[in-house]
């Protein structure tokens, strides 16, 4: 009933404008651009305190309502964010972990100091005196455990967990594509600490070619766009991108370099130890101290491709 109660309300209210703020003159004044009309000086409702550190602040570029009859600033929008880009799967704290991984010791290692590190002890990096890392790409073959143990790292460090693929990157009107990149870093800066995870990176970030069709110009678009991003934010700022493919080979060169993708792990097919400790998980999932034949048959259907010929021949191995 409360909520119904102020939807009605909301309803009954009259329209706003809605501006943008430039700068804060003072504690009850305001510059604020409104399209088309130009900048205004606006007086701050009496219930809008902007000091209050608790409260939502009155900051550059923020959204903002004004009575449509006095332009009196009376409410704090949340930031324009597309409804594809709101959709992208969103988790406050994923509950993988590392102990759910196994044969993979050598790339946990190697992803705790570049993203679980940083977050976790930047004072370190402070103390040292070097820049801490922005992002790190993960590639191997599918089911290999990247998107696993990104995961499991933002579980860890307590982050929000934004998991987008490339693919749903690549759009057909000019500048969606790079607009939804925009949005998807906004996005993350509200949910700091905050993991942006990219799957099929390869679908924007192949290598830039001459004379291609007007579909390769968007899609190189938005890799500028992303690009621009990775050099405009500083990774102080707890938001740590991850990105992952199989086809590191095509990939450009200008999305690998160091300031953008500080680090590269590399996934690749399990060998007999990872066989091993996946069937061990299998047994200790059913609080078992021996591993059966049963554990060892289900590790390696796991741990192979899974493609239809190759789950044939392992139930053909195994009859």
């Amino acid at each position: 009933v409360r909520l119904l109660r102020e939807e009605l309300q909301l309803l009954q209210e009259q329209g706003s404008y809605v501006g943008e703020v430039v700068r804060a003159m003072d504690k009850k004044k305001v510059l604020v651009k409104v399209h088309p009309e130009g900048k205004f000086v606006v007086d701050v409702d009496k219930n809008i305190d902007i000091n209050d550190v608790s409260a939502p602040q009155v900051t550059p570029n923020c959204r903002v309502a004004l009575r449509n009859d006095s332009y009196t600033l009376h409410k704090i929008l949340p930031n324009k964010v597309d409804p594809l880009v709101s959709l992208m799967m969103v988790e406050k704290v994923p509950d993988s972990t590392y102990e759910m991984i196994g044969g993979l010791d050598k790339q946990i290692k190697e992803i705790k100091e570049v993203i679980e590190l940083p977050v976790k002890h930047p004072e370190l990096f402070e103390a040292l005196g070097i820049a801490q890392p922005k992002g790190v790409l993960l590639y191997g073959p599918p089911g290999t455990g990247k998107t696993l143990l990104a995961r499991a790292v933002a579980h860890h460090t307590d982050c929000t967990f934004i998991r987008v693929s490339g693919s749903e990157l690549v759009q057909k009107f000019i500048g969606e594509g790079a607009r939804m990149v925009r949005e998807l870093f906004v996005m993350a800066r509200e949910h700091a600490p905050s993991i942006i995870f990219m799957d099929e990176i390869d679908s924007i970030g192949s290598s830039r070619l001459e004379g291609g069709s007007g579909g390769d110009s968007e899609v190189q678009r938005t890799m500028l766009e992303l690009l621009n991003q990775l050099d405009g934010f500083e990774a102080t700022k707890n938001i740590k991108v991850i990105m992952a493919t199989n086809r590191i080979d095509i990939l450009d060169s200008a999305l690998l370099r160091p300031g953008r993708i500080d680090r590269k792990i590399e996934f690749p097919p399990p060998n007999e130890e990872g066989v091993c400790t996946e069937a061990g998980m299998y047994a200790l999932r059913e609080r078992r101290v021996h591993v059966t034949q049963e554990d060892f048959e289900m590790a390696v259907a796991k741990v192979m491709q899974k493609d239809s010929e190759k789950n044939m021949s392992i139930k053909k191995l195994w009859k």
